[in-house]
């Protein structure tokens, strides 16, 4: 595996894209820390197998009737 500061990646970062179409993974480094990686798809791709819902999905799936309860207990004295 291949580690790389970040300014180093940036600048080649189309030479890391091809690494990983080739099956190579790049680690990339920011303040000598471990901050990404640049991996092949097929690891992406098993490592994050299903979709995240889009934000409209989620409000349709909420109930029509969805039954909450106001809390109205003070929050405390604010003086402004």
């Amino acid at each position: 595996m291949k580690i790389l500061p970040l300014r180093e990646a940036e600048v080649s970062l189309s030479d890391l894209v091809e690494a990983a179409e080739r099956g190579e993974a790049t680690l990339v480094t920011k303040h000598g820390r471990a901050a990404a990686m640049i991996v092949p798809i097929e690891v992406g791709r098993r490592l994050f197998p299903g979709e995240l819902p889009s934000f409209a999905s989620l409000l349709v799936a909420i109930p029509d009737e969805l039954e909450m309860e106001r809390d109205r207990s003070s929050v405390g004295d604010v003086d402004l």
